[in-house]
């Protein structure tokens, strides 16, 4: 690895993630917790526009009330939640199936945990983190490194109450934040709120995700989300068509970006492909700086051929030092604020 001494200072990173040093000082809480004393009122009957309207509206009165209401905001998101699971939309792919009787791109019908574990692997600020890990991903990258369980299902199904418990153990543990990833948490965001709804303690919620998510998604993270870390892959649609199979990848992961801007705080990661740094890190790291300036980079240094790599040249090998150092210096020269 060629690790660079242009890490951001404590001082600036707690600027960029004040929110959520707040939270682990306990002056302020999660965002999820704000949501639970958050009054609405909503049954069965209620098209899917009104309860889009309920929920937009709930929305503007985070922060006012006291009183843990019979009927919350994050009610309301898991019933918007399992509308959206029988006519499934949650990623771009939009593949409108009823995930209770079949699976769409991710292959993911029934939530399943892979694993949870205390992980001291993720970026400093935020170890030990509780990652919880789904099977399954909205994305088939020819290269991924966690192949194993984001292309095919394993794992099993864990009652939500029975994790929400698991997620109290490991913050007594030491865990810093619960960690949703896979695969990809997107398709089991109703899963995510029914565990939310059953747990109580203050612990910033990270979304670790691709970002392919579709806007009714991003709405629903609203308000749930503290911190998204987020994997911005590609600098163009043709590199993401070809070598993670999904179509209109630049708008999509820039809108989401931006909406992750004004929801919460973001970590982006980007993976340093070889023979890629002119195409995608490069473009990626302009954008940043233009349009979401006061976020954390990680630049990442760790691409190693795996899963089908070795079937694409320009894959087939890790990155040059020479490569990881254009990148940094790159970085550097615009000013992004790199941990």
């Amino acid at each position: 690895m060629y690790c660079r001494n242009i890490k951001l200072k404590m001082s600036e990173l707690r600027f960029i993630l004040s929110d959520y040093f707040n939270i682990l000082e306990e002056n302020l809480n999660a965002q999820y917790l704000q949501c639970k004393y958050v009054p609405v009122s909503f049954d069965s009957s209620d098209s899917i526009d009104s309860l889009w309207k309920k929920h937009d509206s709930a929305l503007k009165k985070m922060n006012v009330y006291d009183v843990e209401p019979e009927q919350s905001l994050i009610d309301l998101k898991i019933e918007i939640a399992n509308r959206i699971f029988h006519c499934c939309s949650f990623c771009e792919r939009k593949c409108l199936v009823d995930r209770e009787k079949t699976s769409g791109k991710c292959n993911v019908m029934e939530a399943r945990i892979a694993s949870e574990f205390l992980h001291l692997g993720e970026e400093t600020v935020l170890i030990p983190s509780h990652t919880i890990f789904f099977s399954g991903c909205t994305f088939q990258c020819v290269f991924c490194q966690n192949w194993g369980i984001s292309q095919k299902i394993s794992g099993f199904y864990v009652e939500p109450e029975k994790l929400a418990n698991i997620i109290i153990e490991r913050r007594g543990e030491g865990a810093r934040n619960v960690n949703w990833v896979g695969g990809d948490p997107t398709p089991n965001l109703p899963y995510i709120l029914k565990i939310l709804k059953e747990l109580n303690v203050n612990v910033p919620q990270i979304w670790n995700s691709n970002m392919y998510c579709s806007k009714e998604t991003m709405n629903l993270l609203n308000g749930i989300i503290d911190v998204y870390l987020t994997d911005f892959k590609f600098g163009n649609d043709d590199c993401a068509k070809e070598l993670s199979k999904v179509d209109n990848y630049i708008q999509i992961i820039k809108r989401n970006h931006k909406i992750a801007y004004t929801q919460g705080e973001i970590i982006v990661r980007h993976l340093i492909l070889p023979n890629h740094v002119r195409c995608c890190s490069k473009h990626i790291l302009e954008w940043i700086s233009n349009e979401i300036p006061e976020v954390a980079v990680n630049l990442m240094d760790q691409y190693r051929p795996e899963y089908r790599a070795y079937e694409y040249a320009d894959l087939r090998r890790s990155i040059l030092k020479e490569e990881y150092t254009q990148v940094n210096d790159f970085a550097e020269k615009l000013k992004i604020h790199v941990v």
